[in-house]
């Protein structure tokens, strides 16, 4: 990461952790795209799309590149992905012209909490250790998954 870097990074799950990176300053939060009853189908992944829209204009239009908690689960030996919004983040990165990258989630807990293994509380007592003040896990793994960009 250069120091021009303004990186954003995802935890996406049942919430989407995120933080972003801008001249020197860290943003970060959580959010969830639910659907209602009223939504079509294709209404969380609308919001998310203008989301991250946002999250460029908050960037000042310079977002530099993307980086997720690559989240996979198994079933009967084949890996998915637990969530539908990889699909839409790709789509728009590729749009933007932004790099994107999955950073394995055992990575992202090792580099936070010298674990591959650990929990969500111990994420965010590592986050919490370094001066963030993370509400939740998925925001705790963005700062973590930020940090660890920062060291590349």
């Amino acid at each position: 990461m250069t120091p021009l870097s303004t990186p954003l990074t995802l935890a996406m799950g049942t919430q989407i952790g995120w933080a972003l990176l801008h001249q020197g300053t860290v943003t970060s939060g959580s959010l969830a795209f639910k659907n209602d009853r009223h939504q079509g189908g294709r209404t969380r992944s609308f919001l998310f799309s203008k989301w991250l829209d946002e999250k460029q204009t908050l960037a000042g239009g310079i977002l530099s590149e993307v980086y997720f908690k690559e989240s996979r689960q198994h079933l009967g030996g084949v890996s998915y992905w637990n969530n539908d919004f990889l699909a839409v983040l790709v789509e728009w990165c590729e749009s933007e012209g932004i790099p994107y990258e999955g950073v394995y989630v055992g990575t992202i807990k090792h580099h936070a909490t010298g674990k591959r293994n650990a929990n969500k509380q111990d994420v965010i007592t590592a986050m919490q250790a370094k001066g963030y003040q993370p509400r939740e896990n998925t925001e705790a793994d963005a700062l973590a998954l930020l940090e660890w960009v920062g060291d590349q």
